[in-house]
């Protein structure tokens, strides 16, 4: 998509009452969704690619930025699982089902641990380590953005 469409969608996006926008065309979709300072931040991502990971965004919201700053968290120890992409991260297949892992259990590397549902898509989300989940970073139905830390493994 040509750079001066994108950001003449980006200014109709930030200048009207929608808060969410979405072209698809045959060289990929563009996802233009209006975040809580009035800035578009647009996600581009490529049909044809697998795993499916978002831009970065081209505009960011600096006025914003304070008010929903939160305190560096403290460095933890172990291995890191982070999302390999954006999308709502879930514990469980359903809200009735047991949490695919819990505080305190023992994993193997390639067992699924979470769901992370992008695009109407359930994506399934395996340990890349063995060892022992220490700590669940992220809650229930959060939305989770790419490489943000979701496990901790000892």
């Amino acid at each position: 998509m040509d750079l001066r469409k994108l950001k003449t969608l980006i200014d109709l996006v930030s200048e009207s009452n929608i808060s969410e926008l979405e072209i698809t065309e045959a060289d990929g979709k563009v996802r233009i969704v209006k975040s809580d300072g009035s800035v578009a931040v647009p996600m581009a991502m490529p049909m044809m690619s697998a795993p499916m990971m978002a831009a970065q965004p081209v505009a960011q919201a600096a006025a914003a930025a304070p008010a929903a700053a939160t305190p560096a968290p403290a460095v933890e120890t172990g291995h890191v699982v982070k999302s390999p992409m954006v999308g709502t991260f879930y514990r469980a297949s359903s809200p009735s089902a047991k949490s695919f892992v819990e505080v305190g259990q023992v994993v193997k590397e390639g067992e699924a641990i979470c769901i992370i549902e992008a695009m109407k898509i359930m994506n399934e989300i395996d340990a890349d380590k063995s060892g022992t989940v220490t700590k669940i970073l992220v809650e229930n139905g959060q939305p989770v953005e790419f490489g943000q830390p979701l496990f901790i493994i000892e």
